[in-house]
């Protein structure tokens, strides 16, 4: 099996894969990162601009709100969503009799269509028709009623529990997957030891998790930063633009305002913080092994 060794091997081996990365991300992005310094309409040829479309965004208010809303976004669903899936999960990871199904009812909103999930919240969140509004006018509490969706302050927040709601299903079962790949000698030995199960998960379970957060922090950072259907479906980035984030004013400016070259300069400016904080987390957070 020497042979299988041979580099010229491997590389054959890996060119399906590699083809069809560069076909479908490397591929898009230069094609994107082209198309933001150029000032091409959608319709006729793209003449050469430079880097005039990033300059107009850093002066554009509504980039500014939408950079914003993503920060927001991010950081909320971060502190909401890291604690509440991982305690999710160390609750699955119990013996419970309705353990399977409580698997499959957590995760079920992740199966959902996230347009979907925009429309249901959509109903309860509004402010005029919204369920919550509705129930709070009903038991006399008519003043905490609120701009949940399509005001100045909330809709950020809003779309946070939405996306965090969504996902948490999927997030905890990365969690849960961490878990059960902890030794039971090593939980057993601990508990013979005198450890509770308070010093069990924050000296055990968590430290031998850490790759696991790793790889939940990432895709939370991702996702946050191709997050779409659920703001288009709650607000469609209003009032004037206000509740929109990176993604949503990318699709406003380049198939609704035609400016594709701006529209596209939103989209390699969204990729490359989406990269940069992934890779400064991961490198804040890795270490090598002794």
């Amino acid at each position: 099996m020497r042979w299988f060794s041979k580099a010229w091997i491997i590389l054959l081996f890996l060119f399906p894969t590699l083809l069809i990365y560069t076909g479908y991300m490397i591929f898009p992005v230069a094609v994107a990162f082209y198309y933001s310094l150029t000032n091409f309409s959608g319709i006729g040829a793209a003449e050469f601009t430079g880097i005039r479309n990033y300059l107009l965004l850093f002066n554009d208010p509504f980039f500014a709100f939408a950079i914003k809303n993503t920060f927001i976004v991010l950081i909320t669903t971060l502190v909401i969503l890291l604690p509440s899936s991982f305690l999710l999960a160390h609750m699955l990871n119990r013996r419970l009799r309705v353990g399977q199904l409580m698997k499959a009812l957590n995760f079920s909103p992740n199966v959902i269509a996230p347009i979907i999930v925009g429309l249901i919240w959509l109903l309860i969140l509004d402010p005029y028709i919204g369920f919550i509004n509705i129930f709070l006018k009903r038991i006399g509490l008519g003043l905490l009623a609120g701009e949940w969706i399509g005001g100045r302050t909330l809709t950020p927040f809003s779309v946070s529990i939405v996306f965090t709601w969504r996902i948490l299903g999927f997030v905890a079962t990365i969690f849960l997957a961490g878990m059960k790949m902890i030794p039971l000698e090593i939980l057993d030995s601990s508990s013979i030891d005198g450890a509770n199960s308070r010093q069990r998960m924050f000296y055990i379970t968590i430290p031998m998790m850490k790759e696991t957060f790793i790889i939940t922090v990432v895709l939370i950072i991702t996702g946050s930063f191709r997050l779409f259907e659920e703001v288009y479906m709650l607000t469609g980035g209003g009032p004037i633009h206000r509740s929109e984030v990176l993604v949503s004013y990318m699709y406003y400016t380049t198939f609704i305002s035609s400016e594709y070259g701006r529209g596209m300069g939103i989209a390699v400016i969204c990729f490359v913080l989406s990269l940069l904080f992934s890779i400064v987390y991961i490198r804040l957070t890795y270490r090598r092994p002794d």
